[in-house]
């Protein structure tokens, strides 16, 4: 059984350790990946990470075009870059190893008990080991991904507001005014949606990795299998958390008619 080392600090925020460490090499990663690609750019004899860099950035490009015309999509792009990368790599930090230590004794964090006596003897009693888990994918945690969705949620609707706001307003009465409260909650909707569906499928994957190395050996294959398989999901996770962004600020801010 692992247990997520959490620090609970007295204005009520509690920071879990391993989501923490997962965001800040997350971060660190998406900006060395960022700023080797715009190292020694060059027109005739380009890098294979400019090549790359590039290639994503044109994909980005046309997913943005694709819900947006051509003139607005160009000021989207830029976001659309940071939470693809951010996304897909934030995916799959959980992928290539797990730090997990086991502890038979109460283990402290800067003064603070993250696993206590109790706990462990309770574990102890149901036959299960007791241990931290140190890293994990940050988009496994409900509160990251909730996070990224409010900020969409609240740029949308801002975005909205500011750029187009009549069509804006009027589309909460659209087809006829008794539709308000359907209309809110189906915005009330969009960010609920967007947390839960990345968290859901990057949790899960996560919980049968887990699952399989409990098989030892004979797991090996399967995780191999799996692992691959987890990249193509990370993938498709962070491209249905951009192009819904855009479709959402497309609908908000640029059409007229929704």
């Amino acid at each position: 059984m692992h247990e997520f080392p959490v620090l609970h600090f007295n204005n009520g925020i509690d920071i879990d350790i391993s989501t923490f460490f997962a965001i800040t090499v997350t971060c660190l990663v998406v900006f060395i990946l960022a700023r080797l690609s715009v190292r020694n750019l060059s027109v005739d004899k380009p890098s294979r990470m400019q090549n790359f860099m590039e290639w994503v950035l044109e994909f980005v490009h046309n997913t943005v075009a694709s819900t947006m015309p051509l003139s607005k999509a160009k000021t989207y792009v830029s976001l659309g870059m940071t939470l693809i990368m951010f996304i897909f790599v934030a995916n799959l930090l959980g992928l290539p190893f797990g730090i997990v230590t086991d502890h038979t004794e109460e283990f402290s964090l800067f003064g603070q008990s993250v696993l206590s006596d109790a706990r462990i003897h309770e574990l102890h009693d149901q036959g299960k080991h007791a241990s931290i888990a140190w890293w994990k994918s940050p988009t496994a945690d409900l509160s990251v991904t909730s996070a990224l969705a409010i900020m969409v949620f609240v740029m949308t609707n801002t975005l909205g507001l500011t750029r187009n706001t009549k069509h804006y307003l009027k589309h909460y009465i659209e087809p006829f005014w008794f539709f308000l409260p359907l209309n809110i909650i189906k915005e009330l909707s969009k960010p609920l949606t967007l947390a839960l569906r990345l968290f859901a499928n990057i949790f899960a994957g996560e919980v049968l990795i887990s699952t399989i190395l409990m098989l030892g050996v004979v797991g090996v294959p399967l995780l191999a299998i799996w692992q691959g398989f987890s990249i193509f999901v990370g993938a498709i996770q962070a491209f249905l958390f951009t192009i819904l962004t855009m479709v959402y600020i497309s609908q908000a801010s640029v059409h007229e008619e929704h």
